[in-house]
């Protein structure tokens, strides 16, 4: 009987490899797989359905095992939890191995796309770039607790932070100085390292057909367009967490940003991916048309008299998923009604 069905329990080094045949028998029980050995192992199957965790290294394995004609199906490790064995039994990679194989089977399990090699790599700029972001808004967060440690007391926005730092820096007692001097020159060459990033993403943008399609959305720049063709997935329902946006139930009511904030960033370091564009003036602000008489314009500036600033941000964001859904799932075919009516 041959092997249809095949679990892998993804490792560092030691892999974890479940399969089983047309009657649900295990027939490929191996608990210790090395790294080397791995694609070899799978290589000499016949072509089967393998089932992975979407985790750390599974789009790179997903991608070499269809090159061998296999079908892979990733699903998020919180869907695999319910068919694990309880107890100590279920506390050991073989015993996952068995239940990422009883999953991947479920008619009604949800999988995750498998990411193309291009689509990670702009994922990691945005990755990185975020990440310098964050470090520089950490730095800032310091820099005010040092100096208020002395009784010098700055606000959020950061030209006055830095414009009060310099009046005094010269008066601050002992290393102190030195400190919040080194400070603020780490947090200038992380803006040089954001800028040159986001020109590496505008130009990724601007490469890719996919993203000048969203581009032409209004309200989403170079930034969401890059990154939305390797996150989007089905499309986004009411009050759901928007493909890549942030936009979900416990905080679609509540953005908290802030317009004097570096760009890319709010009190907490992190902005969605489709309310930042939505409100941060970039790419033709539509809650700022100004005297715009289009269908889209008109609609923004009565959603903002009726409900609000900040909630028309979310409002628009959840449109743009949508929309960026669209362009996504139909391609050319899809056109937006530009009717003024």
């Amino acid at each position: 009987m041959s092997i249809i069905t095949v679990g892998i329990d993804l490792a560092k080094n030691v892999f974890a490899v479940h399969g089983v045949d047309d009657n649900g028998k295990p027939a490929l029980v191996k608990p210790k797989v090395s790294r080397e050995h791995l694609l070899p192992l799978i290589a000499q199957l016949p072509p089967c359905l393998i089932g992975m965790e979407a985790c750390s290294g599974a789009h790179h394995w997903a991608r070499l095992f269809r090159q061998h004609g296999h079908t892979v199906r990733l699903m998020a490790p919180k869907f695999v939890i319910p068919y694990r064995l309880s107890g100590k039994r279920g506390k050991n990679d073989a015993a996952d191995a068995a239940a990422i194989c009883e999953a991947v089977t479920r008619p009604q399990m949800r999988f995750v796309p498998v990411r193309e090699e291009h689509q990670q790599i702009i994922l990691a700029l945005h990755r990185t770039r975020t990440g310098f972001v964050e470090e520089r808004t950490a730095t800032y967060n310091r820099l005010r607790g040092l100096i208020a440690e002395v009784g010098i007391v700055c606000p959020q926005k950061i030209t006055a932070l830095r414009r009060a730092l310099m009046d005094h820096l010269e008066d601050l007692p002992g290393y102190l100085n030195r400190c919040v001097g080194d400070l603020l020159a780490h947090a200038d060459s992380l803006d040089v390292r954001i800028a040159e990033y986001d020109r590496i993403i505008r130009d990724a943008a601007r490469e890719d057909a996919r993203s000048r399609r969203l581009m032409d959305l209004p309200g989403i720049g170079p930034n969401t367009a890059s990154a939305l063709p390797g996150q989007h997935r089905r499309r986004p329902r009411l009050q759901e967490r928007a493909p890549g946006g942030g936009l979900d139930r416990a905080h679609a009511g509540a953005v908290q940003q802030r317009r004097d904030n570096p760009p890319g960033t709010d009190h907490q370091g992190r902005r969605p991916l489709l309310a930042q564009p939505a409100g941060d003036g970039r790419q033709g602000d539509p809650l700022r048309p100004g005297e715009k008489q289009d269908r889209f314009s008109r609609w923004a500036r009565s959603l903002v008299e009726r409900r609000g600033y900040w909630k028309a941000v979310v409002a628009i964001a959840a449109k743009n998923a949508r929309l960026a859904w669209a362009v996504l799932r139909f391609g050319e075919e899809f056109r937006l009604r530009q009717a003024d009516a």
